[in-house]
């Protein structure tokens, strides 16, 4: 998952000389149903998918996007390297199964961390396809953080993946409390992603408690 926003309009590349590894990777139909589910996955883990699995589920997606960013501003210790995310996005893509899921480094394409920027690219690529961005209730605490969150909210709608415990915790955020009149009920899950944006609610789901960072730091101690 990447943060902020650095241009109004999303850069565009060609796609001459860009490495295989990272190439967009993305067939998307019109009339799609598409989450888009963001972050550095270092490493990727079982939480990770459960978010997935219940967001494909639980919105009635067609497809989710895994957007393997390069880095996450807001964490440091994720890698950066070109050579590292490649290694990511691969370690990704094994894990994946069937067409409902595709990994891609649309972000190092386009030149541009920026979570914002990718929104309105895939938007322009894709204007026919309905979005929807996936996230868990941590980043919905930190929303407010991300550069340009606000138009952020208003480009794409949200869905909040999360244990109630967080789920209640997570209500005082800035991003809920800018926009309590955008949330919808949870019985309207299967619509959120034909919601005209700003639109979100929260999907409760029984998480697993394992991190990314926890993995990073056990893999160091053995």
């Amino acid at each position: 998952m990447s943060t902020g926003l650095r241009t109004a309009r999303a850069p565009r590349r060609t796609a001459a000389g860009r490495p295989s590894a990272l190439r967009e990777g993305l067939r998307l139909a019109p009339r799609l149903r598409v989450g888009v589910y963001g972050g550095s996955f270092d490493p990727l883990h079982e939480g990770h998918l459960h978010v997935a699995h219940e967001a494909l589920r639980r919105l009635r997606l067609d497809r989710i996007v895994w957007l393997v960013s390069p880095a996450n501003p807001l964490k440091t210790q994720a890698g950066a390297g070109p050579q590292d995310l490649r290694v990511r996005l691969e370690a990704v893509r094994r894990r994946l199964r069937g067409p409902s899921a595709v990994a891609s480094g649309l972000e190092a394409m386009l030149g541009s961390p920026y979570t914002l920027d990718t929104v309105r690219w895939l938007k322009a690529r894709f204007p026919a396809v309905a979005f929807v961005w996936i996230m868990g209730a941590d980043s919905l605490a930190s929303f407010h953080l991300w550069n340009g969150w606000q138009d952020l909210a208003r480009e794409i709608p949200l869905a909040v993946i999360s244990r109630e415990g967080a789920m209640i915790s997570s209500r005082v955020s800035p991003m809920a409390r800018r926009f309590p009149h955008s949330r919808r009920p949870l019985a309207d899950a299967s619509g959120l992603v034909r919601r005209s944006p700003p639109a979100w609610l929260y999907v409760p789901a029984r998480l697993h408690r394992i991190s990314s960072s926890a993995l990073r730091a056990r893999a160091k101690r053995t």
